[in-house]
């Protein structure tokens, strides 16, 4: 059975409020092969970890991430919503994730979140962030945004991407090989054997999202993806691990 990567989304979102610092060291614990994050500008041009375009749902605020400031962002709680433990949790910038991260050995899924019709300069943010904690290597950029990844490659041709996709994969992967994205990160029921043949022959790596069920999991490594993004990456591994003591006892 093919090993894939196991994702923890918005960190080990499951077990702590997405897409915070408690999150992401949760995932670490948990033996976490990658992190995926969700990255939005601010007011005043800073790179934040959310991925809501407000701060409605995760946050004790109000408001379009893009129409407050840093300090007003960090001025606000993000993690009473989830539980009393995480309470006054802040909101994180790139660049302090970035250093946090810096002795992580695994892979880091920084998706670009973009209004439609939204244009300003995360991508040269993102891309020069990445190059400043010389992170080119463990780092992925996905985004449902085609503009988004062709930026990303116009900036830096050696960060790689992902095309983000909910509905047809075999378009995905035609839309990946024309623009030359390194990787397809399909919904994880449009993942196919001849989807897959498809993705090797055009060297594409499929990160599918968001799966959850052991069973699911299990079906996909079958199938040979390459990383599964993942709530629950405790889960995940377990039900990776039991599958290969299974293969090797019997």
């Amino acid at each position: 059975m093919n090993r894939p990567l196991i994702i923890a989304h918005r960190g080990a979102s499951a077990y702590a409020p997405e897409n915070t610092l408690s999150a992401i060291k949760k995932a670490i614990e948990m033996n976490s092969d990658g992190i995926e994050l969700d990255v939005q500008l601010s007011k005043d041009g800073h790179v934040v970890i959310i991925h809501d375009s407000t701060v409605n749902r995760t946050s004790n605020g109000n408001g379009k991430v893009k129409n407050l400031t840093l300090k007003q962002l960090k001025d606000l709680d993000y993690g009473s919503w989830f539980s009393k433990e995480f309470k006054n949790e802040s909101i994180c910038t790139l660049e302090e994730v970035f250093c946090y991260l810096k002795d992580y050995k695994g892979l880091i899924n920084v998706e670009i979140k973009k209004e439609w019709l939204q244009f300003n300069s995360i991508e040269k943010k993102v891309a020069d962030l990445i190059a400043k904690y010389d992170l080119r290597d463990r780092t992925i950029v996905s985004s449902f945004s085609t503009l988004s990844l062709l930026k990303i490659k116009r900036i830096d041709k050696n960060i790689q991407t992902g095309i983000l996709y909910s509905s047809s994969t075999k378009r995905l992967i035609l839309f990946a090989e024309f623009f030359k994205m390194d990787a397809i990160h399909p919904w994880y029921q449009n993942v196919t054997k001849d989807v897959k043949k498809i993705a090797v022959k055009d060297n594409l790596k499929i990160n599918t999202y968001t799966v959850d069920e052991p069973k699911e999991i299990k079906k996909l490594a079958d199938l040979g993806v390459d990383g599964i993004i993942t709530n629950v990456p405790d889960i995940a591994l377990k039900e990776l691990n039991r599958a290969h003591d299974d293969l090797y006892s019997g």
